[in-house]
């Protein structure tokens, strides 16, 4: 939301007069974060969600992005493909594609998984549109065999497509209890905070690669 503020003033004559209104600085880019409840903060104010954070990590750092929290809870990766057209008609630079615990947590078959994450990056890569892909892994509730396929679909992918990947989405945050809600699944204000500081080199490189 732009608050566009207008500040009035006398002149030597003592008439009213507005000055030039200060122009918004223009975004150098926009970059969607695509993806569930960790991207979409459940259980944290808005400002303290990932996406939010990394708009002002960005900014602070002289890289002047919009960052569009396009993450909806509960969503599954079959959810994720279906919002492809949406993603793509906001006319990002960049999109961080974080979706598939929920398709692990139903026991959805990894090979759905897979198709939905090739079809989400395809259509992305075919409009431009740089992707870092952020993987996801499983707890061993429905066995090593399928914790294990789980795992692979991420490093498969980014192995295949010219994505930038990072490895775990949660990475020093999951089962670190002082770091997530009482749910111990949702990152608490610490736990996003660290989930930006690590996926910041990722969308770093992004950006530079997006701007050669």
């Amino acid at each position: 939301m732009l608050i566009c503020v207008f500040l009035v003033s006398c002149d030597s004559d003592g008439n009213d007069a507005l000055p030039p209104a200060a122009s918004t600085p223009a975004y150098d880019g926009v970059i969607v974060a695509m993806g569930d409840s960790l991207t979409a903060g459940l259980g944290v104010a808005l400002p303290r969600s990932y996406p939010a954070l990394l708009e002002k990590k960005l900014q602070q750092t002289g890289a002047n992005y919009r960052v569009i929290n396009a993450g909806i809870s509960g969503e599954t990766s079959s959810g994720a493909r279906a919002r492809i057209d949406w993603i793509i008609n906001s006319k990002p630079d960049l999109v961080i594609v974080e979706t598939g615990a929920n398709d692990g947590f139903r026991g959805i078959s990894v090979e759905v998984l897979r198709q939905n994450l090739e079809a989400i990056v395809e259509a992305m890569l075919a409009e431009d549109i740089t992707v870092v892909l952020v993987g996801m892994r499983m707890v061993t509730n429905l066995g090593s065999e399928y914790q294990h396929r789980f795992d692979s679909v991420y490093p498969e992918i980014a192995g295949r497509y010219p994505v930038v990947f990072m490895p775990f989405f949660l990475d020093g945050v999951a089962m670190q209890a002082e770091l997530n809600q009482e749910d111990a699944i949702h990152p608490n204000e610490r736990g996003y905070q660290i989930i930006v500081d690590n996926l910041f080199p990722y969308v770093i490189q992004a950006l530079e690669l997006k701007n050669k």
